[in-house]
């Protein structure tokens, strides 16, 4: 498949990116009144008490599952997909209780007795009405950009996947939250409505905007009865606010407690949980001092990325020894010290501009610290610090020298080899390093084409170690993100990529 001209790219791209980017913070005085008490239980089914949430982002597109609020609805344990990913990346059962692939075709048997919130039953016809919507949507899911999927029902209980090429993956994609099965009512003409239309333990009841959102206990779930009542949502996208309804009670499970905040709130409140998300220092190896393999090898010997641990991130995050860190476990245990590196060049005070973003707190002040300890090595730098919006374009033309960037480097599937394909092969869609190395791109193709699995995870740590030596990007930090917990709360679910937070055995004591 020819990959897409360079402008489309840049635009696949960016929408990709920005849609990982925290919103613009809008400060929040007080919470007083915005949740229901969390002793009170749902008319429905009775028992148990309701879960308050206090979220950073609200929805960006109603609560479309075709969008990222896809997330919001898995979180919430409210929109199922036919798979889901287990914490190796491997796919497990959901709403398919097995597959099995010929070629380019695969078929996906339907879990039996499966209900959905206005009460019809789940069928074939259903997945292909959602799976065939999210193909042609404008824009595609990410996780189907790129991908010719044809989606038809083998029986009422059987569905038949074809692609345009043998995908290894299909599975994995299968599992992304913009994917989920809703029921035939959720889906007008223009618009996907989740209200009432979802198979999880949560039916979706009320949603306000980008205000709050209520969701009560579902009793004929498939998996069982729910230990909560209910959940009530409400977006909080100030920091120091969340942290604050953590603290005085009006809280019971808050996302995304800020750095600074989380020295605040007591250590049995916060829970740091490693994130597939990697800051990494790209290198322009086409252009300016860092075509050489020998600056770039004296800019990574002069990075010491435990100081900006400690000084930028004050220790809540974890320093580098890859690309891959510790979200995806077994990348450590496959890892070996990367050979064939090349030896280190003297600076000679050569000028370089590094480029970062604004939009993440952290970056000008890890940039910062880069810039005193490379002008220490003999570099001569200087800093350029926008908006993300205003100077993507320019990274990815190879206008810096040098570029940090904060990068999830697992994207919708669970599967690292497409960020590693994106980032660094010749044609990548974000080859900001402007890396064209013919052993890298031959580890990369290799990995692509394996089976999900062990073999295709060496192919993965294969393919990295190809990047790493080549010295076009340096790894230096992998991020955590803060969940925060009340006391009396049991349960709630710990989630790397942030798909899962409230489960069934979720519940305030």
């Amino acid at each position: 498949m020819l990959p897409p001209a360079p402008a489309a790219r840049r635009a696949l791209s960016r929408r990709g990116l920005l849609a990982a980017v925290s919103a613009t913070a809008i400060a929040i005085p007080a919470l007083s009144g915005c949740f229901a008490s969390s002793a009170t239980s749902d008319g429905a089914g009775g028992g148990g008490k309701r879960i308050r949430v206090a979220m950073m982002q609200p929805p960006r597109s109603g609560l479309s599952p075709l969008s990222d609020d896809a997330f919001k609805l898995s979180r919430w344990s409210t929109a199922e997909t036919l798979v889901r990913l287990d914490a190796e990346g491997d796919a497990q059962p959901m709403l398919a209780t097995n597959w099995r692939q010929d070629g380019r075709t695969w078929n996906f048997d339907l879990r039996e007795g499966v209900t959905f919130h206005d009460g019809t039953k789940l069928t074939a016809a259903d997945v292909v009405r959602s799976l065939r919507r999210a193909a042609h949507a404008s824009p595609k899911p990410r996780i189907l950009d790129g991908v010719e999927m044809d989606v038809a029902a083998n029986g009422t209980h059987t569905v038949r996947v074809t692609t345009a090429d043998v995908d290894p993956l299909v599975p994995q994609r299968l599992s992304s939250p913009q994917l989920s099965i809703l029921a035939a009512k959720a889906y007008g003409k223009k618009t996907v409505n989740p209200v009432g239309t979802g198979t999880g333990p949560f039916t979706l009841t009320r949603s306000g905007g980008t205000s709050f959102a209520t969701l009560d206990r579902y009793d004929h779930y498939w998996g069982g009865r729910a230990k909560a009542a209910g959940i009530d949502v409400k977006y909080v996208p100030d920091g120091t606010a969340r942290a604050a309804a953590l603290r005085s009670g009006e809280a019971d499970i808050v996302e995304a407690i800020p750095v600074a905040q989380a020295s605040l709130l007591a250590e049995n409140q916060i829970t740091e949980v490693p994130m597939p998300r990697t800051n990494t220092l790209y290198l322009n190896t086409e252009s300016g001092p860092f075509r050489k393999a020998g600056l770039r090898a004296a800019a990574r010997e002069a990075i010491d990325a435990r100081s900006i641990v400690k000084g930028v991130y004050e220790g809540r995050a974890d320093v580098a020894d890859g690309l891959l860190g510790p979200a995806l476990p077994w990348a450590g245990k496959l890892r070996s010290e990367v050979t064939g590196r090349a030896k280190t060049a003297d600076p000679d005070g050569a000028e370089i501009t590094i480029g970062t973003f604004t939009d993440r707190a952290e970056l000008p002040e890890a940039a910062a610290v880069l810039q005193q300890q490379l002008q220490k090595a003999g570099f001569k730098v200087k800093l350029e610090i926008r908006e993300y919006a205003n100077i993507e374009a320019d990274a990815l033309e190879g206008k810096f020298d040098a570029f940090i960037l904060s990068r999830a480097t697992i994207l919708d599937s669970g599967d690292p080899a497409a960020y590693l394909y994106s980032d660094f092969a010749s044609d990548g869609s974000f080859n900001i390093a402007q890396l064209a190395d013919a052993g890298v791109d031959a580890a990369l193709d290799k990995a692509g084409e394996m089976p999900a699995g062990d073999k295709r995870r060496r192919g993965i740590i294969a393919a990295e170690a190809a990047v790493l030596k080549t010295g076009a990007a340096i790894p230096m930090l992998h991020e955590r993100v803060i969940q925060g917990d009340a006391t009396n709360v049991a349960g709630s679910v710990k989630d790397p990529r942030e798909r899962e937070l409230i489960g069934l055995d979720t519940y305030v004591k």
